[in-house]
């Protein structure tokens, strides 16, 4: 399926009616768009999938719609409570994805006008709660590429503060390099109105201050973070692959990183990178070909925080020590700190 999950089907989607696969979390991961990096992260792939299964559960006690089915565990598919030790395997309903077509380096989203339902939004929609420094929003902004009205704002938000209310956000999700885009743009597409943009953005709003604060009383903050939606046979809006995550979203603790921007961070500091943020400026699709050298792997005590870090935030979103021996948030932050 990609670079850090696979997927099995087990009834592929047709035009009305859903389908059903597993996805297997793997420890791979990806960073800059690039693909599978060198190194795999103990546990990375079962901490994932129970921390998308507690939020998926909760949502839905919530009233939201998702693809999630449950947990698969000894050929049984489960509930997070039933569990007896952590899965990496979730089963879930499948729709359409329909690729948009590329032509001379430009995408053609013309297949979708006459699609009624049951396929995937070729978008990934992102909620700001605050915008660091090396914002993208904040670059766009300066760049005049975006206004403040598009967004409602009246004057330029602040780097690092909290928003009083959160930045709502798109990009492309099925082109080769991600492509932020404005509300505006996608209503130009046609796939849908500005009706079910209303209604994408109310539940981007409420997904993303749920993750707050299902975050924040395990002592982290969520800065921003995205999810991905399908429309059902009747045009339903559907939350599916994963959400909530240190891979979807941003997380703080007291101010330091803890998502997957501490991989990031590491790899900013290389020559592939520099290779890498070269060549996404000279070609927005077949970039890789011009990135001549590999990323180096992760220093093996860096590598060892990471995967306690996945592990910690899942234990502690389901109040379960699925993985013993693992130190407490404090005491790895602290030491990535000293890493870092």
């Amino acid at each position: 399926m990609g670079s850090v999950k696979d997927l099995i089907v087990l009834a592929s989607p047709l035009e009305d009616v859903a389908g059903k696969g597993k996805f297997l979390f793997s420890d791979r991961y990806s960073v800059f768009d690039w693909g599978e990096m060198p190194d795999h992260i103990p546990h990375k792939g079962e901490s994932l999938c129970l921390i998308g299964a507690h939020f998926f559960e909760k949502l839905e006690k919530m009233g939201m719609k998702t693809h999630y089915l449950g947990l698969e565990e000894e050929g049984k598919i489960k509930r997070l409570s039933e569990l007896k030790s952590p899965s990496s395997v979730m089963v879930v309903q499948l729709f359409r994805v329909i690729v948009p077509s590329q032509i001379q380096g430009y995408y053609d989203y013309g297949l979708y006008q006459d699609v009624r339902g049951n396929f995937l939004l070729p978008f990934e929609f992102i909620y700001r709660h605050a915008l660091p420094e090396e914002s993208s929003f904040l670059r766009r902004l300066r760049e005049g590429k975006i206004t403040l009205a598009e967004y409602g704002l009246e004057e330029m938000p602040e780097a690092g503060k909290p928003l009083s209310s959160p930045i709502l956000d798109v990009s492309t999700k099925l082109e080769e390099q991600d492509r932020y885009l404005t509300w505006g743009e996608v209503l130009q597409f046609g796939i849908i109105s500005s009706e079910e943009a209303a209604q994408i953005k109310d539940l981007l709003r409420n997904v993303g201050n749920f993750i707050a604060r299902e975050v924040q009383r395990i002592g982290l903050t969520n800065e921003d973070g995205k999810i991905e939606l399908a429309m059902d046979g009747n045009r339903n809006l559907v939350l599916v692959d994963v959400l909530g995550t240190p891979d979807e979203c941003r997380f703080t603790y007291q101010g330091f990183e803890v998502s997957k921007e501490v991989a990031r961070s590491f790899y900013r500091k290389t020559s592939w990178y520099e290779e890498v943020k070269k060549a996404k400026t000279e070609r927005s699709t077949g970039w890789k070909g011009l990135v001549k050298s590999v990323p180096p792997p992760l220093p093996s005590s860096l590598l060892d925080l990471i995967s306690f870090l996945y592990q910690r935030i899942a234990m502690d979103l389901t109040n379960r020590e699925w993985f013993p021996g693992v130190p407490s948030l404090e005491e790895i932050v602290d030491k990535m700190k000293r890493l870092i």
